[in-house]
């Protein structure tokens, strides 16, 4: 895996928070549309689960999964500032730190730096060449 792919796992792994975020959200309107029906269960002693059960049960699992994620994203976010904080030029980090742990885009990160394009990517560079693989730990996010 290359530095900027070790770099990039933050933002991939946020992505898939967001997604499963967005898929609580439609399990819980889908839940709200359920109805109750009220029968005879035929006195067999056997409990089938509701669809509503089934629903609730589902966005918990799911909102457990979101948990442990969020927990990832948080130790994988330390682990990448740790190593942009060992790059010593300040304008590397800078770029570094808005790119993979805030998220912003080249367009973003040009503006608030204040630099052109063109120089954000050519400082992107040189940031990458001066972190080492062997900086980040054995830990895949994916």
């Amino acid at each position: 895996m290359t530095t900027k792919e070790h770099l990039s796992q933050a933002y991939r792994l946020d992505q898939r928070i967001h997604s499963k975020l967005e898929q609580v959200s439609t399990l819980r309107s889908l839940a709200q549309k359920i109805t109750v029906s009220f029968g005879n269960e035929g006195g067999r002693g056997v409990r089938n689960q509701s669809p509503m059960e089934n629903t609730i049960v589902k966005i918990m699992d799911l909102e457990e999964e979101i948990d442990q994620e969020i927990d990832r994203l948080i130790d994988l976010k330390q682990e990448i500032m740790g190593v942009i904080s060992s790059v010593e030029d300040i304008d590397c980090q800078l770029l570094l730190e808005l790119r993979y742990l805030t998220f912003k885009t080249w367009e973003q990160i040009a503006e608030i730096m204040n630099f052109t394009l063109q120089w954000v990517y050519a400082l992107h560079q040189k940031a990458l060449s001066k972190i080492k693989l062997k900086d980040f730990s054995k830990i895949d996010y994916n």
